[in-house]
């Protein structure tokens, strides 16, 4: 029997994921569109594109696929299905109605929570104890599409968010593996979504790494793994440097009264107090211009100069 014909979208670690389990299982993927690396950017993902060309698959890179040229060829494909990993760019409503059996999108989250961008990186810095890959249909809204199904995944109170993702990429081959025949019958369940309880983030920034002190010890850890390696990573000044916090650990010491920003060195470990009255932990930091230091490292180097400093709070 002829399998259906699929044309993927696809982009970063889901989605080169996401295509090789399609091709592994023999899928008739008959083209791959996928985005050239921006400059600039840290790329701790294998490659669509380059997986796709060695498998045989027609790539398209960096296609408008909201020109009528372009939409015209994606339909002379004629897909029966449509798949979105990860890509990168909305895609309009006439792209979605080309395929004959459904256009379906594989989120990063636990929908109806925590539609749009960085969804991984959100939850994290929210404090969740869970998030997971959810597989639903492609409407014109973004991710508010019926759920065919989604896989759940844990969150450690020290989890980076490169750690969770390294999760959702394995929930989301997991979903995919589950559904895949019932796709392709065109028998793959649908739930509506909530949309009462749906939440909505937009993309994050480097900027949006700034350290707020006057925040809890709580929040401020949070934020540092949500944005840990490889992206680009919480920041404050420190003894007049800015300084990059790559891992930070939670504490039950109190700052005996010194102000939000205040630093404690000691040979031991370097500590920041915090809004909440608490100390948090810096167990991996980077001033700029110099290499990755413990925290026990980089209080014994600031020690040199003084005993007790201040961040810019």
């Amino acid at each position: 029997m002829t399998r259906p014909r699929i044309v993927v979208c696809a982009y970063s670690d889901v989605g080169h994921a996401c295509l090789e389990h399609l091709l592994d299982r023999g899928a008739d993927v008959v083209a791959v569109y996928t985005h050239a690396d921006a400059p600039g950017e840290e790329i701790w993902f294998h490659s669509v594109g380059q997986l796709a060309h060695e498998r045989g698959v027609s790539v398209y890179i960096d296609r408008d696929l909201t020109s009528i040229p372009e939409i015209e060829r994606l339909e002379s494909l004629a897909p029966d299905l449509l798949f979105s990993f990860y890509f990168r760019n909305m895609l309009p409503p006439r792209v979605l109605a080309a395929a004959t059996l459904g256009a379906y999108n594989m989120h990063g989250s636990l929908l109806p929570k925590y539609r749009g961008r960085a969804p991984v990186n959100w939850a994290v810095l929210h404090g969740e104890t869970e998030t997971g890959a959810t597989l639903h249909v492609m409407t014109a809204r973004p991710d508010a599409g019926d759920i065919v199904d989604a896989e759940r995944v844990p969150i450690g109170e020290d989890d980076t968010a490169a750690m969770v993702q390294q999760r959702v990429t394995h929930a989301a081959v997991q979903v995919l593996a589950r559904q895949l025949e019932a796709l392709e019958a065109g028998t793959a369940p649908r739930h509506p979504q909530d949309h009462a309880a749906a939440t909505y983030f937009g993309r994050r920034r480097p900027e949006d790494g700034a350290i707020d002190w006057q925040r809890s010890s709580s929040d401020i850890h949070n934020l540092i793994r949500a944005v840990s390696h490889p992206y680009p990573g919480a920041f404050a000044t420190i003894a007049g440097r800015r300084t990059t916090i790559w891992r930070s650990r939670r504490t039950t010491l109190t700052a005996n009264g010194a102000p939000p920003g205040d630093v404690e060195c000691r040979d031991d470990g370097l500590r920041v107090a915090c809004g909440d009255g608490l100390l948090l932990e810096i167990v991996r930091a980077q001033p700029d211009g110099a290499a990755e230091l413990d925290g026990a490292e980089l209080a014994r180097r600031l020690m040199d100069d003084h005993h007790h400093l201040t961040t810019n709070a």
